[in-house]
């Protein structure tokens, strides 16, 4: 039996009235089935991980969930720490990060979702439990999109359809009219006349987070891999949450940072599927989830991350990472030593 140290114990702080909500759709969501909450939940965590998840499990759903919202209401601990919490609470069966295809057509987008279980769950529940979520995904209606509704667009001209003409003699058929010569100062850079989506995304990734600032040379050098990205299928808002997730506290070269990520999270080539019979019908698509590695944020199957980490972060966590040792332990071990350098002093 695993011996409980309330004397070391962080009472993690109240819920303020004002925590902020992530957006609809977003943020934490609770997994079914949870045992009742008692004193003793998460007694056999590590103090930090215990200080964290006490937190977490108070919030609603819908509350924020990123690691930058939760360091502002747990000032015990940084950012880079309470990342690592989250991690170690992902391995101990607590919560799962996933991302879900939400809306229809050109309106799909992706939210993101914590689900979070104050009952410790192995991998074959979590496996279960998003399938079944994501099976009632496919079978429920559409969502619609969240975003507010747009003003009434201002009256446009239409142009007039033209009808076909009257057949003529190829002798009284008027000569096209020469196309107007583009002079050098109204030919765009580059023969485009605006900048791709790729290079958009780009740029947009330093007002999403100031670590991702890029420069418009450093987002011309990234645009073709962008691009690869963009032709494998997937939006550019997939594109962005996958270059934005799980940042690392402090990025010192972001285009070298952005050209790794490109490289190492480029999603896999989808092979082109025979039409159907029914193909004059377009259907929804399918609406995914994917769980997020709750360390560097790459997605993919559930079975595919076991303890919500991917292969290489699940390799690292179990190869050198620890949980936070307990403070009593650490002043034990600092005494210990003050005791043996003064026994190796000459006399």
């Amino acid at each position: 039996m695993a011996t409980k140290h309330p004397s070391s114990a962080l009472h993690a702080p109240a819920v303020p009235p004002a925590y902020p909500m992530a957006k609809p759709g977003y943020g934490k969501r609770s997994a079914p089935g949870q045992q009742p909450r008692t004193r003793d939940d998460f007694a056999l965590l590590p103090t930090r991980e215990r200080y964290v998840a006490g937190f977490v499990d108070h919030l609603p759903d819908g509350a924020a969930m990123s690691v930058k919202q939760l360091a502002k209401q747990l000032p015990l601990y940084g950012q880079q720490a309470i990342s690592t919490a989250l991690k170690a609470l992902s391995v101990a069966g607590h919560l799962r990060r996933v991302r879900c295809a939400v809306g229809a057509g050109d309106e799909t987008r992706w939210v993101f979702r914590t689900f979070w279980s104050r009952t410790a769950r192995d991998n074959e529940w979590w496996n279960s439990c998003l399938a079944t979520e994501t099976a009632a995904r496919t079978a429920a209606p559409a969502e619609p999109p969240t975003t507010s509704a747009p003003p009434a667009p201002a009256p446009v001209a239409v142009p007039q359809q033209r009808t076909a003409p009257k057949p003529k003699s190829p002798e009284h058929e008027p000569a096209p009219a020469p196309a107007p010569a583009a002079t050098p100062a109204t030919v765009p850079t580059g023969g485009a006349a605006a900048p791709s989506p790729a290079y958009l995304a780009l740029a947009e990734l330093g007002r999403k987070d100031i670590r991702l600032t890029l420069s418009a040379d450093d987002c011309a050098a990234l645009e073709p891999q962008a691009a690869e990205w963009l032709a494998r299928g997937v939006t550019t808002s997939y594109l962005t949450a996958a270059l934005t997730a799980g940042l690392p506290a402090q990025v010192d070269c972001p285009p070298r940072f952005i050209r790794h990520r490109l490289t190492d999270k480029i999603p896999p080539q989808l092979s082109a599927e025979p039409a159907s019979p029914n193909s004059g019908t377009s259907e929804p698509p399918a609406r995914r989830l994917l769980v997020e590695c709750t360390d560097c944020g790459r997605p993919g199957q559930p079975e595919a991350l076991p303890d919500g980490l991917c292969r290489p972060c699940h390799t690292a966590h179990s190869a050198g990472d620890h949980p936070s040792p307990d403070p009593t332990k650490i002043d034990a071990v600092k005494a210990h030593m003050a005791n043996l350098r003064t026994l190796l002093k000459p006399v």
